[in-house]
């Protein structure tokens, strides 16, 4: 008997892990949250339901944490999120029963973007936090024309604002003049129609029509965001309630394989491999 145990259960554990992995015709996987992941969630939804052609997945943004506020309530399969989980969601998720368990998928670095005619190619952490904070109101102390600075940050429910609020801000506020924007392609249209205005993005939103300025005098790039050497990089998640099975499963294992992992690359964000 014990025998036939060791032999079978081996075996019923390949099952177990090929079950969960399954996709079936029909299945719909809802996913919601970060903008920053967004592009990786909808370019790999698509390279997905193409090898899959009986899947369909929705995908809506909103920010990191309403993404987590929807899994939290049941009201989303998986929660992009460009921050970790904070403390206080974890404890509204286990009262709720909800069991969150994070997978990263990407790592991203946060690049403050200004207009390309804005001569300004560096800044330290700590000029941005005063700029941030109000303090510093004019490009002129910062090495730039003398024109007042237009500050453009995201809003609180971004991950992408807790992030730079943890290692620009040092927890302190944003100054109130400060434009709200609710994703990083907003603050790219905005900082692209304004000569004199500042935001931060995501590294895979950097485009043309604005300019990355270097931050302690390091640029902003993959190798200096895998290496930790570009001081404001971060991880990117998906969140589930509890391991994943099934489906969902099958698609965070193809976002973190090699064809999910090329698709990161390709948009512009840092691969974990």
């Amino acid at each position: 008997m014990k025998k036939m145990l060791k032999v079978l259960l081996p075996c019923l554990m390949c099952l177990s892990f090929l079950c969960a992995g399954s996709v079936f015709a029909g299945d719909t996987i809802v996913i919601k949250g970060s903008t920053t992941v967004l592009p990786v969630a909808q370019a790999s939804a698509e390279a997905y339901m193409k090898i899959n052609p009986g899947v369909n997945i929705s995908i809506s943004g909103g920010g990191s944490g309403n993404g987590i506020k929807a899994m939290i309530d049941g009201s989303t399969d998986i929660a992009n999120a460009s921050r970790f989980i904070k403390g206080k969601e974890l404890k509204l998720a286990t009262e709720k029963g909800i069991y969150p368990v994070p997978h990263r998928v990407a790592i991203d670095a946060i690049v403050p973007i200004i207009h390309p005619e804005n001569p300004v190619n560096a800044l330290t952490i700590e000029q941005m936090s005063l700029i941030y904070q109000g303090k510093i109101k004019n490009w002129k102390e910062v090495g730039g024309k003398d024109k007042q600075i237009v500050v453009v940050s995201r809003d609180t429910s971004s991950g992408t604002y807790e992030v730079w609020a943890k290692k620009v801000l040092h927890k302190a506020k944003v100054t109130p003049r400060a434009q709200l924007q609710a994703s990083n392609g907003a603050i790219v249209q905005v900082i692209s129609k304004n000569s004199y205005a500042i935001g931060y993005i995501g590294l895979g939103y950097l485009n043309r029509s604005v300019k990355a300025i270097k931050v302690n005098g390091i640029e902003a790039t993959v190798q200096t965001a895998l290496s930790g050497t570009y001081p404001i990089a971060r991880p990117l998640f998906m969140f589930t309630n509890g391991w994943p099975k099934g489906t969902v499963s099958d698609f965070i294992n193809f976002v973190v394989g090699p064809q999910g992992q090329e698709i990161v690359k390709k948009e512009g964000f840092v691969p974990l491999y």
